[in-house]
């Protein structure tokens, strides 16, 4: 007996196979769509290619490894033209290919060093507070008194003297050698002293004052034997007994080079007998022109009295000078 389907079972089948169609169909639509949002992602960049022969060109895509990128342009890179980056590589940050004629340069191979050998490798910074001494230089002052006289002469009327202060650096040093060196402190120990040369009518009237060739005798040997090692140092001890006849303090033992320097308890003359070997002008030219040359105004120191060095003290040593090795101090 054949079985009878009802029209009912036949609609039944019929939905069923489009609902699968259906759901097959919206299936394939979301992998598409989930394609195609991914193809999309893909940013598209803009590269610059710099060709060997200086063309300069500008490309969209969406590669990122060169080789691909050039493919994708028919750019062939012949022999002996180098790429960077590399065919093989990825574009850096500057999206930018070039093309160059010639080998490239081998990169220099990294060095790695341990934590250990960069240690080894540290030098130390050391610091240190250093203070020093330092001489501040007196500055010469030049004061005209001549009056516009057409004849003068210079005399030192204070001698110049360097002063002193005291600086505390703090400086820094690596691998022994001094890198920073900065200044912290400063106090001035002794203030300089300027030296003072007024310029003055000439004066001959010393010189005048020697009556007679056998004084100027006496004079050359007592000068050298004071202290006419050389020419300053004779000239002065021949500018003490000058600066003498200029002061009233001293006044009493004479008006003259001569008459102070014979004058009893002051210089050799009267105390020993060790400038007699110099009489008969048995002493250097340099004594003589010292003599003639103070006996002239010219001096160069302003003091009256001295001491050799050692005999001298030591605020005669400070506030006097020392030329060839006598002290002169003293008003």
């Amino acid at each position: 007996m054949r079985k009878r389907i009802s029209k009912q079972n036949e609609h039944e089948k019929a939905t069923i196979s489009l609902k699968k169609i259906f759901i097959i169909t919206v299936i394939v639509l979301m992998i598409t769509g989930m394609m195609s949002v991914m193809a999309t992602n893909k940013q598209l960049t803009s590269v610059k290619i710099l060709l060997s022969s200086g063309y300069e060109m500008n490309v969209m895509t969406t590669n990122e490894k060169v080789s691909d990128i050039l493919a994708e342009n028919h750019i062939v890179v012949l022999d002996g033209e180098t790429v960077t980056p590399a065919m093989d590589e990825v574009l850096t940050d500057n999206k930018t290919i070039t093309i160059t004629k010639g080998a490239k340069q081998a990169k220099a191979e990294q060095e790695y060093m341990s934590a250990e050998e960069i240690l080894a490798s540290y030098t130390q910074i050391v610091e240190k507070v250093v203070t020093e001494e330092i001489e501040i230089p007196y500055e010469t002052i030049t004061k005209d008194v001549s009056n516009g006289s057409s004849s003068t002469q210079n005399r030192v009327v204070q001698t110049g003297s360097n002063g002193l202060k005291k600086v505390t650096y703090r400086i820094r040093y690596q691998n022994g050698n001094e890198i920073e060196k900065t200044e912290i402190s400063s106090e001035i120990i002794k203030e300089p002293v300027n030296k003072i040369v007024e310029v003055r009518t000439k004066q001959v009237t010393a010189r005048s004052a020697a009556a007679s060739s056998s004084q100027l005798e006496i004079i050359w040997a007592i000068v050298r034997q004071e202290g006419g090692s050389s020419y300053e140092s004779a000239l002065a001890v021949a500018s003490s007994a000058v600066n003498r006849t200029r002061s009233s303090r001293w006044s009493r033992h004479g008006s003259t080079m001569y008459e102070q320097l014979t004058a009893p308890g002051q210089y050799c003359y009267s105390i020993d007998t060790h400038w007699v070997k110099y009489l008969g002008g048995n002493v250097p030219n340099y004594v003589k022109q010292a003599v003639a040359d103070a006996m002239d105004g010219k001096t160069n120191h302003p003091y009256t009295s001295f001491r050799s060095y050692w005999a001298a003290t030591s605020a005669q040593k400070q506030n006097g000078i020392n030329i060839g090795g006598n002290v002169y101090f003293g008003n």
